[in-house]
């Protein structure tokens, strides 16, 4: 496993701890002050990441039964096409987000908690580009399933540490916090798709210097891992 390779998996689990939709879910939870708020937290960001875990387990599994058959370079030419499209296409993402419909009080239970999980899983599905960048590497990489299993791990893990990095603000802090939560909140919500576009943008970046080091391994190419 190459230092190459760990570097662009965290550098897109970082990205990914920008959702809007995660971060803006805790925030709202946060705020409306719910009884066993923690425990309601833990199952939403629990089922966000096994969800994520479970897919990445299925694409890896799929993926690997496939790529073996693939030539290195014709996998790492469609890895670069991806990239250069996401770079693209991150220029076209509208910069205003779309009305979400809110959370009402009244179903902060974990079983709704539960279906939120696996609702901001199925709503971000298309766009978790960052995740998707991932499990390309790890696949065009072909690392063992002890490996990747590991990896994948970590990312999901990754991904939900805001939500909890946020709880454990609120705890120490409590009503010292709301104001900036609130205006956290407002932030996420009005330029959510102006984040999306750079999380893309950089997403495909990511990619495609990537697969250059296999297209071109005389030509060295600069990231902030080495």
């Amino acid at each position: 496993m190459s230092i190459e390779t760990i570097g662009a998996l965290l550098a897109l689990a970082l990205l990914d701890t920008l959702s809007p939709t995660v971060i803006g879910i805790t925030l709202y939870l946060l705020l409306s002050r719910p009884r066993r708020v923690g425990a309601l937290l833990g199952v939403y960001l629990g089922t966000v990441a096994i969800a994520y875990f479970a897919l990445g387990v299925l694409l890896m599994l799929g993926l690997g039964a496939v790529v073996p058959h693939v030539d290195d370079t014709v996998w790492a030419w469609g890895q670069a096409a991806l990239g250069a499209a996401l770079i693209v296409g991150s220029y076209f993402i509208p910069a205003k987000n779309p009305e979400r419909a809110s959370i009402r009080e009244a179903s902060f239970t974990m079983r709704s908690m539960l279906l939120l999980g696996l609702g901001t899983w199925l709503f971000e599905f298309a766009t978790a580009m960052p995740y998707f960048g991932a499990i390309a590497i790890m696949t065009s990489a072909g690392l063992p399933a002890v490996q990747w299993a590991v990896l994948l791990g970590v990312y999901v893990t990754i991904m939900v540490i805001p939500g909890i990095l946020l709880f454990v603000a609120w705890a120490a802090l409590g009503e010292r916090v709301r104001e900036r939560f609130e205006r956290w909140r407002h932030k996420m919500s009005s330029g959510s798709r102006t984040a999306l576009g750079w999380i893309v943008g950089i997403t495909g970046f990511l990619m495609l210097a990537e697969a250059a080091d296999t297209l071109f391994p005389q030509v060295t190419v600069v990231t902030p891992w080495g």
